[in-house]
């Protein structure tokens, strides 16, 4: 937000030619660029097109036009649009950092940004230029040279009442002005004179940034600036309420498929748009892309690691050959109807080879697989009712939908998650409480903690979904994290221990439910190998992946700092190599074999109420 007035103490700066020793330049002749726009479109940015132009956010000072540009400038950025923010505020520290705010100054000031946010939008970037800029001349100025260049130039008035923006006048300056120690005020005695056919009004006093961003992609939508897919809507696979109960007659008529757990929380992760925009199980082009590329490609470039496929028996396909459609039961009920089948070969070997890069049997997803039909079956799944476990956990089952409306009723301006499989020790705490801090710092005012443990199948030997739900609720309730700004919820889907590939599976389902940021750990999605014991994934190859992974572009990776038990502090640190002996390293293998002992790690290692719960859980085994 820029400074609008003159400091009575502050001597003003002028720009007139005697000042400067300017000329008006003479013999200058414009020099016509060899690249084209569309050309230029290409290139700039993640998505094809020339989508150069202007919004130009007037209001007064303390309206909101800093925080919804900036808002704007990281929401098109996220989703592959090229953009760059004009601040006021920025601007008069360099370029325009010699003019004061008379009335002359102020048009030479508008008139400059004017044509640098033209020489913006002409090399193919959303500019979004963010000043009071009072006066309707100066603005219909600014119109006019991008008229003249032929580029696109929407004005948007950010309206609030001027009592509001003095509530709001987090610098002081309505009050300084108000005391008279800075003339020139725009509000107070300097006039702001109101757009009269914007292409947009925000009512700021009335309407959340959120909502105001909106309302701007959707006029940008409209005007063809950006694709309307850049949204990014989840895909449900849920049949429609009004379509459900003759769904289901048809489902009784079909032919059936019998399909185990793990094939239904695939069907629940297709179901709820996770893995959006697949409208099914995968088709073999599909498949393929996966497989080979990590991506999906048709419709542009979209991050998909892990094949999300349903594997039968080669009695199953002989005798569903030339069906238009069948029914998949799970438990003796009809669930779900997969329409317009297409049967391919199961190549379990390759499969496992491109996805783990191993293919050793003792491994425990790729020994599903290996046990698991020899063909794989695409098509488009309609689901019939909402999938519930009856467990006392469904609660947490919250759908991306149903997140990104939490997400919306908390007013978050960012979201960061973090995935996991295990309990929370004070270390995993730490790395949330940095990274909200460090939100803070950056500008965010109300971060917001996705805690979204993994609630599909896991190995044997990991704690099962119901004990760590209970131990996460312990780290809530003894204020480890803050409640008021976190929410739990459970994803679906199975692990498959398959390291950076799988890592990338778990980071882009969390974008689709509405993160933006996303917290990866040491070894994510690893394990040991069955034969040698060493790890399978190099621990630091996951976080690496994830910053360089293809089509996570509404998201920014956190990565993992390494914390420790600090002996000295008695509690979890970051990890400070020259103090080494201050630490302990205490491993998921020891800290397991403590609880199973009964024993209590070092004061600060987690909360009480938390280990109380782990050390249950392995006594309970004991029973067992």
């Amino acid at each position: 937000m820029e400074t609008c007035g003159n400091s009575h103490k502050k001597q003003k700066l002028s720009n007139a030619a005697e000042s400067w020793g300017k000329q008006r330049a003479t013999n200058v002749t414009y020099q016509a660029h060899h690249v084209s726009r569309n050309k230029r479109g290409q290139v700039v940015g993640t998505r094809g097109g020339f989508r150069g132009c202007t919004v130009w956010l007037t209001g007064l000072s303390g309206a909101g036009k800093t925080t919804v540009s900036m808002a704007l400038e990281e929401y098109l950025v996220c989703h592959g649009i090229p953009c760059y923010t004009l601040d006021g505020d920025n601007i008069r520290q360099g370029l325009n950092k010699n003019l004061g705010f008379s009335p002359e100054d102020r048009e030479e000031n508008i008139r400059r940004i004017a044509e640098v946010a033209r020489l913006f939008a002409d090399a193919g970037l959303v500019c979004i230029a963010s000043f009071i800029s009072p006066y309707s001349r100066d603005r219909l100025n600014a119109r006019k040279i991008h008229e003249a260049a032929g580029l696109p130039f929407f004005e948007v008035f950010v309206d609030a009442p001027l009592d509001v923006c003095e509530q709001r006048d987090v610098k002081g300056l309505y009050k300084r002005a108000r005391a008279g120690e800075i003339r020139g005020f725009t509000g107070i005695d300097s006039e702001y004179e109101k757009p009269e056919a914007p292409e947009l009004v925000l009512k700021t006093d009335s309407c959340s940034v959120n909502e105001s961003i909106q309302q701007l992609i959707d006029l940008l939508q409209e005007r063809d600036i950006v694709p309307v897919d850049a949204s990014y809507e989840v895909k449900e696979l849920y049949v429609q309420e009004n379509k459900l109960d003759l769904a289901k007659a048809d489902a009784e008529t079909l032919p059936a498929v019998q399909i185990g757990k793990v094939d239904m929380q695939w069907v629940q992760v297709l179901a709820e748009g996770w893995a959006t925009p697949l409208n099914g199980f995968m088709r073999e082009r599909e498949y393929l892309q996966c497989l080979h590329f990590d991506c999906l490609l048709d419709g542009g470039v979209i991050n998909l690691s892990v094949p999300v496929v349903l594997p039968v028996s080669t009695a199953d396909k002989e005798r569903l050959d030339g069906a238009t459609a069948m029914a998949l039961v799970y438990e003796g009920r009809r669930v779900a109807i997969l329409r317009n089948p297409e049967f391919y070969e199961h190549r379990k070997e390759e499969r496992c080879a491109r996805q783990w890069g191993t293919t050793c049997k003792d491994h425990p997803y790729i020994k599903m697989v290996m046990e698991s039909g020899d063909w794989l079956v695409g098509g488009d799944l309609q689901v019939l009712d909402r999938i519930y476990w009856n467990d006392g956990l469904d609660q947490y089952r919250l759908t991306p939908t149903e997140l990104k409306q939490k997400f919306k009723e908390m007013n978050a301006d960012a979201v960061f998650a973090f995935q996991l499989r295990n309990p929370v020790h004070n270390g995993h705490a730490l790395l949330m409480q940095d990274t909200h801090k460090r939100l803070i710092e950056r500008g965010y005012r109300r971060p917001v903690l996705l805690l979204h443990p993994l609630g599909g199948w896991t190995k044997d030997d990991d704690v099962p979904l119901p004990w760590r739900m209970k131990q996460h609720t312990a780290v809530l309730e003894e204020g480890v994290l803050k409640p008021d700004s976190t929410i739990v919820a459970i994803f679906p889907s199975p692990m498959m221990y398959a390291g950076p590939t799988e890592v990338q599976w778990h980071c882009r389902a969390r974008m689709v439910a509405g993160a933006n940021f996303y917290i990866v750990g040491r070894d994510p999605a690893g394990m040991p190998h069955p034969d040698t014991g060493k790890d399978l994934y190099e621990p630091t190859h996951g976080a690496k992946v994830l910053t360089m992974a293809p089509g996570l572009i509404t998201l920014e990776i956190v990565p993992f700092k390494v914390a420790a038990y600090n002996k000295v502090k008695r509690a979890m640190d970051f990890y400070d190599p020259k103090n080494h002996q201050d630490y302990d390293f205490i491993s998921g293998t020891r800290m397991r074999k403590m609880a199973r002992e009964g024993e209590n790690p070092p004061d600060g290692f987690m909360a009480p109420k938390a280990w109380a719960v782990l050390k249950e859980y392995y006594k309970s085994l004991e029973k067992a």
